[in-house]
């Protein structure tokens, strides 16, 4: 029990200072004389040091301290011949604890009861006006300063709300900061590792199947080397063209104050072409058709389509054993549909499953669109829509060009099918 007082009692610079203000007041008590007796200077000055102390327990149980400094101040001065500071003094601090702890309603209370006593003893009590302790100037000044304390342990509370909300607003919003700075780093990490898988996935896989053939016809006829020559300048090109994606997408991770590499030529849709040669390359027939008039398509969407085309492109060779892919670009109003279509023997699992798909349908879902593959009566179709601005105007002098039909190169033909 004797602890627990212990650990609620703040020895704090107004306890401290109070305690001088005890010291005066008994000081004048003991120069003063006092016609109750020893009793009765006993008695008051044991009041004064019980308001006293009560103050080091105002944070614990603001409202009983001051119900208690208020019955000790209302016993001391009826009793003692001389008034003292120490009683009104520790009230008002009493008063200020309770509205700055949100007691508005309770020391609201307090002081309106405390008024009336005052008024009580003096009007009611005291016959003579004379004779009366407090006379109605000092009842206005009590009244004030009761009133000024109130409010401003009030104000002070809302003040400590304020700036409290703000600092867990501040909080709230570095958590936030945090978040969306882990969230972009997190996003750029999968878009690097998408355009990772597509740069080298498509490139090392044409050179795969590409060396995969001019080893199998090399096999078949040892003497001949054009075909080798063949696939070795057709490794070169490609390996060299992944080289320079490569270098394009690891440029954004180099510091600011390193050179950067010679930018190769932006991939977009203007290097379908490209594409579709280095497909056909390896043995397989590869048609483009554009549709609609072609606008000016902004930069990320004309990549996007480029990095869908480009992986079901790897897919086909891959995994399709396919003779035929089409690819179709339609420029709709509004929008740009892609759609890539195999004669091969499809997906195992529909389509529905696999990073390289994943990856193709979080692209076309970062920038608005959708994309879907499955399988069909004849093979395998990708098929993706990309939103367009609406403000997009066709490009000047363009038209719609012809189906385009890469076929394979001559003598070089893709390998046995195998798990790729």
């Amino acid at each position: 029990m004797l602890a627990s007082f212990a650990r609620a009692f703040r020895w704090d610079r107004t306890v401290q200072l109070m305690g001088l203000v005890l010291l005066g007041d008994i000081a004048i008590l003991l120069v003063r004389h006092e016609d109750g007796g020893v009793a009765t200077a006993v008695v008051g000055r044991l009041l004064l040091a019980v308001c006293w102390l009560a103050l080091g327990f105002r944070q614990r149980w603001p409202v009983p301290v001051a119900v208690l400094i208020t019955g000790c101040g209302m016993s001391f001065f009826p009793l003692s011949e001389v008034d003292g500071a120490t009683p009104l003094v520790c009230l008002m601090v009493a008063l200020y604890t309770m509205a700055r702890a949100g007691h508005l309603a309770a020391v609201v209370t307090l002081a309106v009861v405390v008024m009336l006593m005052i008024a009580y003893g003096e009007f009611l009590l005291t016959d003579d006006d004379e004779a009366r302790e407090v006379d109605n100037m000092a009842i206005l000044l009590i009244s004030g300063w009761l009133l000024s304390v109130i409010a401003f342990g009030h104000a002070m509370r809302v003040r400590q709300a304020y700036l409290q909300e703000t600092e867990q607003r501040v909080l709230a919003a570095e958590r936030e900061r945090d978040v969306r700075s882990l969230q972009s780093a997190t996003h750029e990490r999968l878009r690097l590792a998408r355009e990772l898988h597509d740069v080298l996935g498509h490139n090392i896989s044409l050179i795969n199947v590409q060396a995969a053939a001019a080893v199998h016809r090399s096999a078949k006829r040892p003497g001949q080397t054009e075909e080798l020559v063949a696939a070795l300048e057709f490794v070169r090109e490609t390996s060299k063209e992944a080289l320079r994606e490569l270098r394009a997408t690891l440029g954004v991770l180099r510091q600011v104050d390193e050179d950067a590499p010679t930018a190769p030529a932006p991939a977009g849709l203007e290097r379908l072409g490209e594409l579709a040669d280095r497909a056909a390359a390896t043995g397989l027939e590869v048609g483009v058709e554009t549709g609609g008039a072609p606008p000016v398509v902004p930069p990320q969407i004309s990549l996007a389509a480029y990095r869908i085309v480009q992986e079901s492109l790897t897919n086909i060779t891959r995994h399709a054993n396919a003779r035929r892919a089409s690819i179709t670009v339609d420029y709709a109003p509004g929008e740009l549909r892609v759609r890539v279509e195999d004669d091969g023997q499809g997906a195992a699992d529909g389509g529905t499953r696999g990073s390289g798909i994943d990856g193709m349908r979080e692209r076309a879902r970062a920038l608005g669109g959708e994309l879907t593959a499955r399988n069909t009566a004849a093979g395998f179709r990708v098929a993706a829509r990309l939103p367009l601005p609406r403000e997009a105007e066709p490009a000047a002098g363009a038209e719609v060009a012809p189906e385009q039909v890469r076929t394979p190169r001559q003598g070089v033909a893709a390998p046995p099918p195998g798990n790729g």
